[in-house]
């Protein structure tokens, strides 16, 4: 998924120091953060399955992978009498990245298996990578399974795989029809996409007609950062260079999408709200605004976070460009005590019938290509969304998804850009300039500039 606070989401200068290490109060801040701790990975389980004794495996993660979910952690217990999975989840990935930086350092508290978000993955492949097994050597994998762009986000120079893709995050744009009703805008999904077709300006101008007749307490969008995150994200350009050097600043993408977030604050259509946080989870449920961009894993966020009470009101149509924002990865940690046993879980987690399973549950998209095939995907339609054709929508985006260069420091630079310098405008009225030029310095102190 995931938040991909997170996610689906920065590249780089030559000669980048190591980040400075955490103070050990901090350190053991961010371990509190991981259910299991600063202990060693799957402590208390010093035999192996083969032997007949049982196991536990840990798997840390954050948002919703949507594994327990789906029965997939049951299942794979069944069918593996010696394997107790203890699932350690993180809400938002901006709280677990740092965490698990810590245990990575210190070379102990990391579970079993661990979820990497593709804002992150750069960095791990350029500055971690020895830390984690090569899983494109493990039993029942298979490359050609996988969307080869996907396969090749997770891959070192040198060929190793230290992940395996669990999701992608195609871009659509999920919409209140009750609210759109009310403002005097259609509601048929066909109708709705071609409002904004082809332009993310025209979504904005969108906007502008639903606040001109909007239902009281409403809002267009739930937040400017969203905005800037679905815009970016449709580029073929981000944050990055075609060197995969960090360069967001003369990025035109990066432009336009600020732009068109600072104009939608201006213009009001905006919520002000920081995605991921308990306001924006609540906002859902009281109805506080008619549009969030939806990349494939946020229709679990909708579906649970606006509660029965608005089932069936949201619809899902084609976003202005396609884009993917988001989607993760499963790594294993050298450090864990199970290292086979979790190579085969984190194989069969990513295995076509296991990712089909989580689409139809939770709406995560697949990243294999053989699951992305199978009719279950093809066809599924997420109950909470009604009749919404739900697998034909976000499949088909995905298959006009070009790839883009993903860089070491994308996810520092989107959540500066978006919980740091939007957020301040939006909820403090900060001038955009500034914020603009206060974000550059925080990233550039980070990177090293």
């Amino acid at each position: 998924m995931r938040n991909p606070g997170t996610p689906h989401g920065g590249g780089r200068a030559a000669a980048l120091p190591v980040r400075k290490p955490l103070t050990s109060a901090a350190a053991a801040a961010l371990c509190a953060l991981l259910v299991a701790g600063c202990g060693s990975s799957g402590s208390g389980s010093a035999t192996t399955a083969a032997s007949g004794a049982r196991i536990t495996l840990t798997v840390g993660d954050y948002g919703t992978f949507g594994y327990k979910e789906a029965g997939l952690f049951d299942e794979y217990m069944r069918e593996h009498p010696g394997v107790t999975i203890v699932e350690h989840t993180v809400e938002q990935e901006s709280d677990y990245y740092p965490a698990l930086e810590t245990h990575l350092a210190s070379g102990s508290g990391l579970d079993d298996i661990q979820g990497i978000e593709v804002g992150r993955i750069a960095q791990v492949v350029k500055r971690q990578a020895n830390q984690f097994v090569d899983l494109g050597k493990a039993d029942g994998v298979d490359k050609s399974d996988f969307l080869p762009w996907k396969w090749q986000q997770a891959t070192t120079s040198d060929g190793r795989t230290i992940g395996l893709g669990t999701d992608i995050g195609p871009m659509a744009i999920c919409y209140r029809k009750d609210l759109f009703q009310q403002a005097g805008l259609p509601t048929d999904r066909d109708q709705v996409a071609k409002l904004w077709q082809g332009d993310w300006a025209k979504f904005v101008e969108t906007g502008k007609e639903y606040q001109a007749k909007a239902p009281a307490g409403t809002f267009f969008t739930d937040s400017a950062g969203g905005l800037f995150n679905a815009v970016v994200s449709s580029g073929t350009t981000q944050y990055d260079n075609g060197s995969g050097q960090l360069d967001y600043k003369d990025s035109p993408t990066v432009r336009t999408a600020w732009n068109l977030a600072t104009g939608a604050i201006r213009a009001g259509i905006s919520a002000g709200l920081k995605q991921f946080d308990t306001p924006w989870y609540q906002a859902f449920a009281n109805s506080r605004f008619a549009t969030v961009a939806c990349p494939s894993w946020m229709t679990a966020i909708v579906s649970d976070k606006s509660g029965s009470a608005n089932k069936g009101k949201w619809g899902i149509a084609a976003a202005p460009a396609a884009g993917n924002w988001g989607g993760s990865f499963l790594a294993v940690p050298k450090a864990g005590k199970h290292q086979k046993e979790a190579e085969a879980l984190a194989a069969w987690l990513t295995a076509p019938a296991q990712q089909a399973k989580v689409f139809t549950t939770v709406g995560n998209l697949p990243s294999n290509a053989k699951a992305l095939s199978r009719p279950e995907v093809q066809n599924a339609e997420l109950d909470y969304f009604g009749d919404t054709p739900t697998g034909q929508i976000y499949a088909a985006t995905a298959q006009s998804i070009q790839p883009t260069v993903i860089g070491e420091w994308d996810g520092l630079v989107k959540d500066t850009l978006t919980n740091g310098a939007l957020l301040s405008i939006e909820q403090h009225q900060s001038d955009p300039a500034k914020a603009w030029n206060e974000a550059v310095k925080e990233i550039d102190d980070k990177v090293g500039d």
